[in-house]
């Protein structure tokens, strides 16, 4: 006779301090940054009037996450990622109160003539694809506007720099029995700043303004390196130094390894393609104000939706035992994704719109949470950076990218069309994934995953 199943504890992770500290402080963190990323959004909306400005929000963040996630993972399996996470934050923080000022003093902002001549070219730009609008009513005349674009470059730069350190870290801070209850954690507390953070920064841009959101993106990143200071990571796998010679083949490890664990390849495939073609994010901005015309408190919500659908289907799987077919699971999910973002793409119902909002997060939720159990349970400790790093290409360009592809379609065929053929490309991409790798339906249960 079996011996009967341990009782499953839903917090486990959260019984570790250092993990627990450092959970709180990237909560904020990424409560501040969700509204910064929608203040941003509105604000370059409101200037210019174009599809092909906010996806071009997107174009800036992919030149770093190209040309920077290799050397950044590398940083995290050489140096101390405590330390880099915190130089990175701390940096995050000045420049999102630099936002702050441009944003009080943006009529201030002189009309230097090498504004006005990126303005310009910006514009020809936005000439190129917007078939949908009047020429006449795009505004690119805004000084300010180069600044801004430039600060989120700079942004960029720096977040990709941090983010394998972070990814990295957390393994450290907990045993491996409990990694994947930590990831579905990290996963609700990211949700739950996707949900809180947009609605507050809807809020506060109808109240105040957008200065008051970038000074508490400021704050919130100040307090995460406050806390990060009482994080202890434990001797005996910190920090990591000195792994190897430093080459290309070194540089390059990371990649090598996810190509060759083919289930691990599939599910940042899966999760790339799904959110480069099913992303709806950038365009959130038209829908709110010419579709739905909800204005910016409407659009904090349509943002939070998503977050609030994740929330919830993560509480609901940290509160089961880890999954027994985890990669079924995600094909199923990431098809669920695809068929919501079309009846989002359709609906002229802020209600409907909310509704299908809600149920996309709630699939990525499933997808999230199996990828990053996928690469954090497979991949040994001395390569977490480097994988990260090159997970965070798959998933960060095709965030960036489906920005960029959203804004440039909704610019030539219209928000809606945009939005509906990137669903329908979703699904089928799960169908041309379940074909190729049909291992990833069988993967082991999450809880039974280690490294080789």
């Amino acid at each position: 006779m079996s011996a009967p199943l341990a009782p499953h504890d839903p917090y486990a992770a959260l019984r570790h301090t250092a993990y627990r500290r450092y959970l709180i402080g990237t909560f904020c963190a990424n409560i501040g940054r969700q509204m910064t990323s929608v203040a941003v959004a509105w604000q370059i909306y409101q200037w210019t009037h174009s599809a092909t400005a906010l996806g071009l929000v997107g174009l800036l963040n992919i030149v770093p996450l190209l040309v920077c996630s290799l050397p950044a993972g590398a940083l995290a399996d050489r140096f101390d990622r405590k330390r880099i996470i915190a130089l990175t934050t701390a940096s995050l923080a000045v420049l999102s109160l630099l936002l702050a000022v441009v944003a009080f003093f943006h009529d201030a902002v002189p009309r230097l003539a090498v504004l006005d001549t990126v303005n310009a070219g910006l514009r020809r730009l936005a000439l190129v694809f917007e078939r949908q609008v009047d020429s006449a009513s795009l505004d690119f005349t805004h000084p300010a506007l180069p600044v801004v674009y430039a600060i989120l470059f700079v942004m960029g730069v720096v977040r990709i720099l941090g983010w394998p350190a972070r990814s990295a870290l957390v393994p450290q801070l907990v045993p491996s029995a409990v990694l994947s209850n930590t990831m579905t954690w990290n996963s609700s507390a990211f949700e739950i700043a996707t949900m809180v953070g947009p609605a507050i920064g809807g809020f506060l841009i109808a109240w105040k303004g957008f200065p008051i959101v970038y000074a508490l993106d400021a704050l919130f990143g100040g307090l995460l390196v406050v806390l990060l200071a009482g994080v202890h990571v434990p001797p005996s796998v910190a920090p990591v130094v000195a792994v190897g010679k430093r080459s290309w083949r070194s540089l390059l490890a990371g990649a090598e390894f996810i190509w060759s664990k083919k289930v691990v390849l599939a599910a940042s495939a899966l999760d790339m393609f799904a959110v480069l073609l099913g992303g709806a994010v950038a365009l959130l901005p038209i829908y709110a104000d010419q579709i739905l015309h909800v204005g910016p408190i409407g659009l904090g919500w349509l943002r939070a939706a998503p977050s609030i659908g994740a929330f919830g289907m993560a509480m609901w799987i940290a509160h089961r035992r880890p999954m027994q077919r985890p990669g079924l699971m995600l094909l199923w999910a990431v098809a669920g994704f695809g068929v919501a973002i079309v009846v989002f793409g359709f609906s002229h119902w802020f209600w409907l719109s909310l509704v299908a909002l809600f149920f996309t997060g709630a699939f990525d939720n499933v997808s999230v949470v199996v990828r990053h159990s996928l690469v954090q349970l497979l991949t040994p400790n001395h390569l977490r950076g480097r994988v990260t790093s090159v997970n965070q290409i798959f998933v960060g360009s095709s965030n960036e990218i489906g920005t960029l592809r959203a804004g440039l379609m909704a610019a030539l065929i219209g928000p809606i069309g945009a939005v509906v053929w990137g669903g329908l490309g979703t699904i089928l991409t799960v169908l041309v994934v379940a074909r190729a790798v049909p291992q990833l339906k069988t993967v082991a249960p999450l809880d039974q995953l280690k490294p080789d």
